[in-house]
C-alpha cells in the first residue's frame, strides 16, 4: 500500500481575487473546475507547472464571513530558485506578512489570510 499527497484544501470567499494572487504571486494556473449544478459552490485545482502537487480553492456561494483559521499555525511551503526576484515581487505585492532574516524565509498572506511560505532552492 502507497500514499502519495496530492493536494490541499482551501476555502475562499472571492474566488477570482485567490485566483489571481495565486497567478501573480506563484505563477500558479487552473487545471480543473467542479461546479455544482445548483451554482452553490466551485471548487478549482491550481498547479505551479513544476510539482504534481495540486492546490483546491473552493468557494461557497452562502458563506458570507471570513474564514476562522485559529491561530493560523498550518501552511503552505513553496521553493524557489531565485529568491531575491521572489522576495521582490511579493514585495512589491504587499503579501509579505512575516520575515525570519534568521533562517532564510518569509512569509506572504493569501486574501483569506493563509500563510503561504518562501524557501530559497538552496541553503
Amino acid at each position: 500500500m502507497k500514499f502519495r499527497m496530492v493536494h490541499n484544501n482551501f476555502n475562499v470567499l472571492d474566488l477570482a481575487k485567490s485566483l489571481k494572487f495565486y497567478r501573480d504571486a506563484f505563477d500558479m494556473h487552473e487545471v480543473r473546475r467542479i461546479e455544482a449544478k445548483d451554482g452553490s459552490f466551485i471548487i478549482v485545482y491550481l498547479e505551479d507547472g513544476n510539482s504534481s502537487h495540486q492546490l483546491e480553492l473552493t468557494w461557497l456561494r452562502d458563506r458570507k464571513e471570513p474564514y476562522n483559521l485559529g491561530d493560523n499555525e498550518f501552511h503552505l511551503a513553496f521553493k524557489v530558485d531565485d529568491y531575491e526576484a521572489a522576495h521582490a515581487r511579493h514585495e512589491k505585492m504587499g503579501c509579505i506578512c512575516y520575515e525570519n532574516p534568521e533562517m532564510g524565509i518569509y512569509f506572504c498572506e493569501d486574501p483569506d489570510n493563509y500563510w503561504l511560505e518562501v524557501i530559497p532552492e538552496k541553503r
